[in-house]
């Protein structure tokens, strides 16, 4: 049942989703789910209650989306966006509020960070107005609940809780003065009416998004984007989306670890902002360490440290982990350095490294190091997608398709009961 093709095509359809970006395994398992709740005996039965119920169709859209979110992810970008808005207030003379839209907006996060670091950097609340829009009407109620839990909160500095939140028996209940601030609804990027009667925005925020689409669905979101975002605006991506951007004449604003882009470009300098640490990268638990000596192990330099015995290297392996979602680029790059160093290669080491580069928009660097996780790893799943979507940046689209097969066949095969 799970299989049928159908499924597919009607969420590509829907909200644009390529099947290849998430692999089959995770739509199987939503279409076996939804099937078992409405009590759907085959594949045509499931597809006819799909077809007769609105209710039915966003169901499985919920099961298929699943948010991942906290405050202030990307920290540089908030950052940026409170020294940008000051600027953009003053270039309009103040005569007007700044607009600012986050889509998908998920479960509030992002919107609701937004508007904290704005009203941290001492902007008032006549100054600036945000909007939060997401396909899912789930994530948008508990956008609006504003009630979040410990998960939602990470990275080494939170204390921006202690001045936005009132904890509750259920959670962190969001104040009233950030809620005010942001407005949020429902809405699809793929539909062609979208805010079609809303003037555009000052900074747009939508990131992780692009790389989920196909090639020409990236080309339709970007025109939307690129119409809703003001002519002298900010447009804000996630990491692995900066290449996608510049194929479409899109530059980067020039501060680092931002993921922010313009039409025009006019580098920023950066300057420091002690409430926000640099950007985290996305996380994931260490890789189980190979006891066989591998090839691409760093050369040890004259007068490197003694060889640290092998019990460390789940240590160093936390800590590189740790270092790069802080955003501590260099610290992190220096980490995996230490551990090819002193122990035999693994795929989790060059995956990071490949991040690192990739973050940095060092391109064939970053090629070099995924490809090398996965000859460790062949099925490492981070390494897999994020170099489909490097490859398919850089106009490789056949082996990026590739690459989203074997990604697709890994999520498969791991999703399959062990016997």
């Amino acid at each position: 049942m799970s299989s049928d093709p159908r499924f597919s095509a009607f969420l590509k359809e829907r909200i644009g989703l390529d099947v290849a970006s998430v692999g089959e395994a995770i739509i199987e398992r939503a279409v076996r789910q939804r099937s078992q709740v409405m009590q759907a005996q085959t594949s045509e039965d499931y597809w006819q209650r799909l077809q007769s119920s609105h209710d039915e169709q966003q169901a499985l859209i919920e099961a298929v989306i699943v948010p991942e979110t906290w405050f202030f992810r990307y920290p540089e970008s908030f950052a940026t966006l409170a020294r940008l808005a000051k600027v953009r207030l003053a270039e309009i003379k103040q005569m007007r509020a700044l607009r600012i839209l986050s889509l998908p907006c998920s479960t509030g996060e992002e919107p609701y960070s937004i508007a904290m670091a704005l009203l941290d950097a001492g902007l008032a609340p006549h100054q600036f107005k945000v909007q939060g829009m997401d396909v899912s009407p789930l994530s948008v109620e508990r956008a609006r609940r504003g009630v979040y839990g410990k998960n939602s909160f990470r990275g080494g500095d939170i204390e921006f809780r202690e001045r936005h939140f009132t904890e509750q028996q259920d959670g962190y209940r969001i104040d009233d003065r950030v809620r005010e601030q942001v407005r949020l609804q429902v809405g699809n990027l793929l539909d062609p009416a979208l805010l079609a009667n809303e003037p555009s925005y000052d900074f747009v925020f939508c990131r992780n998004l692009l790389i989920y689409f196909d090639q020409a669905t990236q080309k339709q979101v970007f025109d939307v984007l690129k119409a809703l975002t003001h002519v002298d605006g900010v447009l804000f991506i996630g990491p692995a989306e900066g290449s996608l951007l510049g194929r479409h004449g899109m530059r980067s604003i020039g501060v680092p670890q931002s993921f922010a882009f313009s039409r025009h470009v006019e580098p920023v300098a950066p300057e420091p902002m002690p409430v926000f640490v640099p950007a985290p990268l996305p996380p994931r638990s260490a890789a189980p360490i190979s006891t066989k000596p591998r090839p691409f192990s760093t050369v040890i330099a004259q007068g490197a440290p003694a060889k640290v015995v092998q019990s460390d290297a789940g240590e160093l392996l936390s800590r590189i982990a740790v270092l790069a979602n802080e955003g501590k680029s260099l610290e992190a790059r220096a980490a995996c350095e230490q551990y090819l160093s002193n122990h035999p290669p693994v795929a989790q080491v060059f995956y990071w490294l490949g991040l690192l580069s990739d973050v940095a928009g060092s391109a064939l660097e970053a090629q070099g190091y995924y490809r090398k996780a996965l000859y460790l790893e062949p099925q490492h799943q981070q390494a897999l997608m994020h170099l489909a979507a490097l490859l398919e940046s850089l106009g490789d689209n056949a082996g990026a398709r590739r690459l989203q097969a074997r990604a697709a066949r890994s999520e498969r095969a791991d999703s399959e009961p062990k016997q």
